[in-house]
């Protein structure tokens, strides 16, 4: 029997025994034992079919191991509670200035202050929720994306 088939096959093995323990271990050895069964195809001996799956095996458990488990095992920050309303859009129901007025977040009512104390804010304005101090949402007018876009 060919030598790259005998390569083939204990990478198939691996292969299975990886879905079978979800590990990540034995996927990087079957992908050894393709360079190996690479090399072994070319019509190379043993022993350098041998050093190119020591090689790429190391290869991948050094280099590429790290990488895939970290991104394996992170998790997508969820912000939750208040953190989830900063940047939202938010329309104001009573005027905002340095005295608190009221806006809607969502479908609900906050207590609200002006990001910049100096600015006033009317009631209909649609603004953006830079922070929350307390139960008080701090926030600040959206600017016009395209200015002059009712001047035709």
């Amino acid at each position: 029997m060919q030598s790259w088939f005998l390569w083939l096959i204990l990478a198939a093995v691996l292969g299975t025994a990886e879905l079978m323990t979800a590990t990540l271990d034995l996927l990087l050895l079957a992908v050894a034992a393709l360079a190996a069964a690479g090399v072994a195809g070319l019509g190379l001996g043993i022993g350098l079919q041998l050093l190119a799956f020591a090689v790429t095996a190391a290869a991948m458990i050094t280099l590429v191991r790290p990488v895939a488990r970290r991104h394996l095992m992170s998790y997508p920050q969820l912000r939750s509670g208040v953190a989830a309303l900063v940047g939202r859009e938010a329309v104001v129901l009573s005027e905002v200035g340095r005295e608190p007025g009221r806006v809607r977040i969502g479908g609900e009512e906050w207590s609200a202050r002006s990001y910049d104390p100096d600015v006033v804010i009317p009631e209909g304005t649609t603004v953006d929720v830079f922070a929350i101090e307390g139960a008080t949402a701090l926030v600040h007018p959206r600017e016009d994306p395209w200015p002059n876009s009712s001047s035709g």
